[in-house]
């Protein structure tokens, strides 16, 4: 049996086991990616050697197409009102915490990462800064947790993926050897973000025009729209790449202007409600949010086996270290100064502090940076495969319990005091992939 044909069906075969047993694991703590990670690892060359390293191209393409749907629909479900009423928390996260946590994550890796160059080290905060709640999905779904935290967390979730994608070209350019440095910082500059970002919204904008009129005139299914979705992000990814720019920002971009259409745009006489939802919900963007988050399951399976797996045989105590630290102090003092005077109490600080886990952003864009080969890239390599991988085994596996413990604090304390986490939010939709934020408790 040839190797390409072997890892399709390790991933085909651990893709069925884990949804036959989903509904059962759902209030473990043994989360999907703590198995498609550990499957990962059993099955590629560091153990079993199902999964082998001969074929890379197709896992990149495989990793790419996820986050850029992951991009596309996140982007597309966040509402203007999610950072205006009740916006308070995600606001200071991205415009505040973002920023320290890239800062935090430079300065602790000097010390650490030795013979890396002072872009590079910034690299490695740049990419561990973006967080995937994905990771620790009961922290946003148990009930118990009140909706300003959880609707906080998701919209942070959701759009600092795309917030540090500037940072990311931008030093990737200023790196000597990479393929963005021929363009220079300046050229990246222009295409990469201003060329990528007008086409975004141009793609975006339209597409969403193009689908309101169609529902209006009664031209498309529903199962049409949801295909119309994955054209649409794929199309503005691919626009921005054939234009020598960044095709992950145009996607997420896109998103923002496509959602923003959809919602501002009439539909017309035929179609005035969000059709086919459950409460009014517009369902269109379901299949690309449920393909997405598919994608990004054996996204880890692969990302186990390809670059977790040879990590782990080179382990040395800063790699280590310097993981525990992204994932405490990188994270906690940041979100901490963050909330200064936001009135929020420490059991908050702290539950918001500690579910920040790093997910695809980071392992797509450790990815490409360790296919430029230029020096220092299979150190940052170790260092983002070891980062994610305590991510998906220590956010994994609390989860349910701190979310209990807070959500039981959370019940106390309202009990007898105002609280200002007891704030009114928008009401919260979720992103399929996390499942329905209020969703049943526990």
């Amino acid at each position: 049996m040839s190797g390409g044909a072997g890892t399709v069906l390790a991933v085909a075969g651990v893709t069925a086991g884990y949804a036959l047993c989903s509904r059962r694991l759902a209030s473990t703590p043994v989360s999907s990616a703590l198995v498609f990670t550990g499957c990962g690892v059993l099955l590629g060359p560091a153990v079993l050697g199902v999964i082998g390293l001969d074929e890379t191209g197709p896992i990149t393409l495989l990793l790419e197409a996820a986050l850029t749907l992951v991009l596309f629909t996140d982007a597309m479900t966040v509402r203007r009102r999610d950072l205006t009423r009740g916006g308070f928390l995600p606001r200071r996260l991205l415009g505040i915490g973002l920023l320290l946590s890239i800062a935090a994550g430079w300065l602790l890796a000097w010390p650490l990462l030795p013979g890396l160059t002072v872009w590079e080290l910034a690299l490695v905060g740049v990419i561990l800064a973006p967080t995937d709640a994905a990771l620790g999905k009961t922290a946003l779904s148990d009930r118990r947790v009140p909706p300003l935290v959880r609707q906080g967390l998701n919209v942070e979730s959701g759009l600092n993926d795309g917030m540090v994608l500037p940072f990311f070209v931008v030093l990737l350019a200023a790196v000597p050897g990479t393929s963005y440095a021929a363009e220079g910082v300046g050229g990246t500059f222009w295409r990469s973000l201003l060329l990528s970002t007008a086409l975004g919204l141009l793609a975006g904008g339209l597409a969403g025009r193009l689908l309101q009129a169609a529902r209006a005139r009664g031209w498309i299914t529903r199962e049409g729209r949801h295909v119309y979705v994955l054209a649409v992000a794929a199309g503005s990814y691919e626009l921005a790449v054939v234009a020598d720019g960044s095709g992950f920002i145009a996607a997420w971009v896109a998103g923002f202007a496509f959602g923003h259409a959809l919602r501002n745009v009439p539909a017309g006489p035929r179609e005035t409600t969000p059709p086919d939802g459950a409460g009014g919900r517009d369902t269109t963007p379901e299949l690309a949010e449920d393909l997405g988050g598919l994608l990004a399951s054996i996204s880890l399976l692969l990302f186990g086996a390809v670059l977790l797996g040879p990590a782990l045989q080179h382990l040395t105590w800063p790699i280590v270290l310097y993981a525990l630290l992204s994932l405490t102090v990188v994270r906690l003092v940041p979100v901490a100064l963050s909330l200064l005077g936001s009135g929020l109490r420490l059991p908050t600080v702290l539950y918001v502090g500690w579910f920040g886990p790093r997910g695809l952003a980071s392992v797509v864009l450790g990815l490409l940076v360790a296919e430029e080969h230029v020096a220092g890239t299979e150190l940052m390599g170790r260092v983002v495969a070891v980062t994610v991988a305590l991510s998906v085994l220590l956010h994994g596996a609390t989860a349910p319990a701190l979310a209990g413990a807070y959500g039981a604090w959370f019940r106390r304390a309202s009990s007898s005091a105002a609280l200002r986490e007891a704030a009114e939010v928008p009401d919260p939709t979720g992103r399929r992939r996390l499942g329905h934020l209020d969703g049943p408790a526990g």
